[in-house]
């Protein structure tokens, strides 16, 4: 299949196109510039501007079979800042998109979407996707806003979605600014003998993922004829001091953490039940939590070698 991923140049993108290249798919990517972490692949057909381009959109959408949309321009901590700029960034730009796809005839879209906020704060132990959508960030409000005209696009023009509301990815490639990325934020901090900042006490409770488990899901949605909503995540929870002592064993170092008062937009648990996608997707994580903290690890400490050893050259 010829498949289109837009945001293919990011984390999760790269990863996403990985998966396909190694299924033999066409791929294409659109993005802002081209990946941080390697050089372009040759194999890739590359489209770089603003994800608002609708010339280039349109360019890029020729003859494609599947679209797989990863782009956002917010992160769930930043949204709330400037939620005018949320909405322009993503619910305008993506139902652009949408109207561009109709255009060309283009109508099976994977979209991403966000299993840690569009729940908001949950009423059950694990959440399933009737679960009712109660948001508290911008982030998440606007995804919910995507899904809805995604339905829309599904009922007025035939558009074929099926739409993934992922938990925490983590994993190479994974940026650690502090923004988004808890687990390679705290390794970063690590290795750089830094502070690693905890909201509330430790407490909270996350659904993490790693970032090869979610490229095949993505994957394997592009290659079904299904349709939907589908949570993807590991099943379980941990603790942010949980998760601190995982890294601490698959570091083999120590955090220095620091303490601060929780935020307003941080929902106290969140656990995703993907009974759904293992029953109707066939898919079920296959890296373990502490096997790909181990993962990513290795590689920081590899990229911060290399980088050590440029600087000594």
């Amino acid at each position: 299949m010829k498949i289109l991923v837009l945001g293919g140049n990011g984390f999760i993108g790269s990863h996403v196109v990985d998966e396909l290249l190694d299924a033999g798919h066409e791929v294409r990517v659109f993005g802002r510039r081209y990946e941080i972490w390697r050089k372009p692949l040759p194999s890739v057909n590359y489209f770089l501007g603003d994800f608002s381009n609708v010339p280039m959109l349109a360019e890029a959408l020729q003859g494609v079979d599947v679209v797989i949309h990863l782009i956002s321009t917010t992160v769930p901590s930043t949204s709330n800042l400037d939620p005018i700029s949320d909405i322009q960034g993503n619910l305008e730009s993506s139902v652009r998109l949408f109207q561009v796809m109709v255009s060309v005839n283009v109508k099976r879209i994977i979209y991403l979407s966000s299993g840690g906020t569009v729940y908001g704060i949950p009423s059950t132990a694990t959440v399933q996707e009737d679960h009712p959508l109660n948001p508290i960030c911008s982030y998440g409000v606007v995804k919910v806003a995507v899904e809805k005209y995604l339905g829309m696009f599904e009922q007025l023009y035939g558009f074929k979605p099926l739409i993934l509301r992922a938990s925490n990815p983590f994993g190479p490639r994974q940026g650690h600014d502090g923004v988004q990325g808890v687990a390679s934020t705290f390794m970063q901090k690590m290795l750089s003998n830094g502070k690693v900042t905890i909201w509330g006490d430790g407490s909270a409770k996350r659904d993490y993922l790693y970032v090869s488990d979610l490229a095949r899901i993505c994957r394997m949605a592009a290659e079904s004829e299904l349709t939907g909503i589908f949570n993807a995540g590991s099943g379980t929870g941990l603790t942010l001091i949980e998760l601190a002592h995982m890294i601490e064993k698959a570091s083999g170092m120590k955090l220095n953490i620091e303490y601060k008062a929780g935020r307003s937009f941080d929902v106290r648990e969140i656990v995703l039940n993907i009974e759904k996608a293992k029953s109707q997707l066939n898919w079920v994580p296959e890296i373990a939590i502490q096997d790909g903290l181990s993962l990513l690890f290795n590689w920081m400490q590899m990229k911060q070698d290399s980088v050590a050893g440029r600087n000594d050259m």
